[in-house]
């Protein structure tokens, strides 16, 4: 059977690599973006498995509409895509609280409304699959990247929960933590407007950093989207994906130090019982 996709962000990166990616599997993809015009092209090229729709993911109302459109006219979505994003870049106490939230807009808040608007229609038939892009920022955290961390850790620790609500169900979740890709993510990152001297070394390095690694980049978006594919189709998909040997060993690295603590407090850790 065809599968039908709706995947938002589709008009760069990892979004437009997985649509393409989806249709060279046979698929139909409703492709989203906030401007659909670099759509066009793949519009034009397969009118028959792509469309292109605008949607804003911090818009509730139209995230509704977009997904009762979808399975209005196609019955259900397979597989859901929660790609559209953006990276930041600032130290916690650059950042602003309207600059905090509109992260979350956008990495939790919209992916939580988009899942929740499918979710009933994979329940009803016992199948379908959420694809939630994460970050190894997911994992660990770097001077410079506590909003967007902080976002990524809350898209995990939802989707971890998520799994284990629906998997039951027939539905799978799939999280994605790609290192650096060639996506455009630094072209497109925002930055606190404040800069204190005193985190110039550490935060400031990371803002020096992003500003000029854009293009550089080691991952293949298009290899990172056939391991999506080749995920999803598993029968044992697993619940994370690191992507790129960078994410690799850094996560794997971030795992052992974390029990390298742990056993170095384990002691005080569990001495926290009442006496008996």
């Amino acid at each position: 059977m065809t599968k039908v996709w709706l995947v938002t962000g589709a008009n760069s990166g990892f979004g437009r690599a997985i649509t393409e990616a989806a249709v060279a599997a046979g698929g139909v993809v409703v492709a989203t973006a906030r401007d659909t015009s670099s759509l066009d092209d793949l519009v034009a090229a397969h009118p028959d498995q792509v469309e292109a729709r605008t949607l804003d993911v911090t818009d509730t109302a139209g995230i509704e509409a977009a997904v009762r459109d979808v399975t209005d006219r196609h019955g259900r979505v397979d597989v859901l895509v929660n790609n559209a994003g953006r990276s930041h870049v600032g130290a916690l106490e650059e950042d602003s609280d309207a600059e905090l939230r509109s992260l979350f807009d956008v990495h939790v808040f919209g992916p939580a409304a988009l899942t929740r608007a499918v979710l009933p229609h994979m329940r009803a038939r016992r199948s379908g699959a959420i694809v939630q892009l994460s970050s190894m920022g997911g994992q660990m955290s770097f001077a410079g990247f506590s909003a967007y961390s902080g976002t990524k850790f809350a898209l995990e620790g939802m989707s971890e929960a998520l799994a284990a609500e629906v998997a039951p169900l027939g539905i799978k979740v799939l999280v994605v933590e790609p290192g650096a890709f060639r996506t455009g993510l630094f072209g497109n990152t925002s930055a606190s407007p404040v800069e204190i001297p005193d985190y110039a070394k550490t935060a400031g390095a990371t803002r020096t950093m992003v500003a000029g690694g854009d293009g550089e980049q080691p991952g293949d978006p298009a290899k990172a989207a056939a391991a999506i594919i080749t995920a999803l189709d598993a029968q044992d998909t697993p619940l994370r994906l690191p992507l790129g040997e960078d994410s690799v060993d850094a996560v794997l690295g971030h795992l052992d130090s974390v029990r390298a603590e742990i056993g170095a407090w384990e002691k005080v850790a569990r001495a926290t019982a009442f006496d008996a």
